[in-house]
């Protein structure tokens, strides 16, 4: 039943996406430089109906599997890793309407996914707030709407978006809530205020809701968020840890090929032809590969995820099944993360030996792959995933699914 990332629907994606691809890739070193935000970038796969890629051709999309998803994922991450990681809330938030009960609420929210309609995140709170704790509200305001006050940070891409994935709690029944703010109100302030030594282009920072308007439709329970939402959140991650080593690889390749000076007790008397650079890049290139594979491994895992969802709706997947696939996604995830943070990381680091002293060089910018991996590698710390693995693996403890960050105890 799964559905591989292979036959005509991906060509056709990567005929109608790689040329733009391309156009991101031009840029992506100059942004980083200056930190110019990629709006330009991010309206034109917008426009081309990147954001609508998983959404049913009936609906108006191109119906594409995760599998075929993430490989172009991968791709956009080698060309900027900052625009994938900046669209990384959108998916989700598309994931989960694919997932939810059919009905008039999850076509309207297809409809604008299909029109090139973005959501951005807006999730973690701000200052000392307590672990699970939740101060950012949604109060009724008596009209028969509602009215969202509270700060986020962390906002990534949310700057770039339409709609603002916002994590909440409801006055007045206490429920949380996923609430999906127009940002094109007054009473929603955004900034670009991440100062991360990487990922600096990702349109992260402060969202500030003073009064916002929150349709009551636009109000989701949280329990009902589709379950391979973390699994899912971190393929992105895995995404762009594959796509800073492929962009790494060729940007090494590039550099050593141009290179015009070489050592006295080089292997070679030129550079490219020296079989101890050649090694260094080809094992760059085998990291990438690896990294790549890993990938296709967890989105193999999240298909069967999303499928057993579906099922499960039309009682063709029974409870235990959804469950099933739903813990085998994440720990696919959980695994892949401890594997490739080091593994990325470390061929990035790996590829400066293959030049000199200039590949330091800020003109040549090609610290911003180890720095933009560094950065995704950060994110859900793996340490704490691998001791979880662990667990699983020794005691048979399954790995939480949701959880929260917040001041300690």
């Amino acid at each position: 039943m799964t559905v591989h990332a292979t036959g005509t629907r991906l060509a056709g994606l990567k005929a109608r996406f790689d040329p733009l691809f391309a156009d991101i890739a031009q840029g992506a070193a100059e942004r980083d430089r200056t930190g110019e935000l990629p709006y330009q970038a991010v309206a034109d796969l917008a426009a081309a109906g990147f954001g609508a890629v998983r959404v049913p051709e009936s609906h108006g999309g191109a119906g594409a599997s995760l599998p075929e998803l993430f490989e172009l994922f991968v791709e956009l991450a080698a060309a900027d890793s900052n625009i994938a990681q900046a669209l990384r809330a959108h998916f989700a938030f598309v994931e989960d309407r694919l997932v939810a009960e059919p009905g008039p609420g999850r076509d309207k929210w297809l409809a604008r996914f299909a029109a090139g309609e973005l959501v951005g995140n807006s999730w973690t709170e701000v200052g000392t707030v307590k672990v699970g704790d939740v101060i950012t509200k949604v109060t009724p305001d008596g009209k028969g709407g509602f009215k969202i006050n509270g700060t986020k940070y962390y906002s990534t891409g949310s700057i770039f978006a339409d709609w603002l994935d916002t994590y909440a709690e409801r006055t007045d029944t206490g429920k949380r809530v996923i609430a999906a703010v127009n940002r094109h109100q007054p009473g929603v302030e955004l900034a670009d205020d991440w100062d991360g030594f990487g990922q600096r282009t990702t349109g992260t920072g402060t969202s500030t809701f003073t009064d916002a308007i929150v349709a009551e439709e636009d109000l989701i329970d949280f329990d009902t968020r589709f379950k391979y939402q973390t699994a899912f959140y971190q393929q992105v991650l895995l995404a762009v840890l594959a796509g800073s080593a492929k962009a790494a690889e060729r940007d090494f390749a590039a550099e050593l090929k141009a290179r015009k000076r070489t050592f006295s007790h080089a292997a070679a008397n030129v550079a490219a032809e020296d079989p101890q650079l050649l090694q260094v890049i080809g094992e760059v290139s085998a990291a990438s590969f690896a990294a790549a594979a890993t990938v296709q491994r967890v989105s193999a895992a999240l298909q069967e995820a999303y499928e057993t969802a579906l099922a499960l709706h039309t009682g063709e997947a029974s409870a235990e099944a959804d469950e099933a696939a739903n813990d085998a996604a994440e720990l696919a995830s959980a695994q892949a993360q401890v594997v490739l943070t080091p593994l990325v990381l470390n061929a990035i680091t790996h590829a400066f030996d293959a030049l000199a002293a200039s590949a330091t060089s800020v003109s040549k910018n090609l610290d911003r792959h180890w720095r933009n991996a560094r950065t995704a590698g950060n994110h859900n710390p793996w340490v704490f995933k691998a001791r979880l693995i662990g667990d699983l693996a020794v005691n048979g403890t399954e790995l939480p699914r949701v959880w929260a960050i917040g001041a300690s105890k």
